[in-house]
């Protein structure tokens, strides 16, 4: 059975554990790049990270980017936030649907 995580800091992640998504605080790139690696070998299925996270693993995100698991989601956080993921989302529905649908 596939299953989904968060990572991201503390105040941020913390509420997804009672979602039953397993909750990684993480906010150090090498430890980020090494438990990516861990989930997406070990059934995860969705990873979502926050922005400024995902902001320090781009390259390993980007990796991942072309296989078809683990999907890795970026999440907006309670501060920092780029609006990378909002641009991501908007750009995976036009290339699903031939159009963007969201605005």
């Amino acid at each position: 059975m596939y299953k989904a995580a968060v990572i991201g800091d503390s105040a941020s992640v913390s509420g997804f554990a009672a979602l039953g998504l397993s909750v990684f605080r993480e906010t150090e790139p090498e430890k980020i790049t090494k438990l990516i690696s861990r989930l997406a070998a070990n059934e995860f299925a969705v990873i979502y990270i926050t922005e400024p996270a995902a902001a320090l693993v781009r390259d390993t995100i980007n990796k991942y980017r072309s296989s078809k698991l683990p999907s890795i989601v970026l999440i907006p956080a309670i501060e920092g936030n780029t609006g990378e993921g909002v641009r991501a989302l908007h750009e995976a529905v036009e290339k699903a649907v031939g159009s963007d649908i969201l605005n």
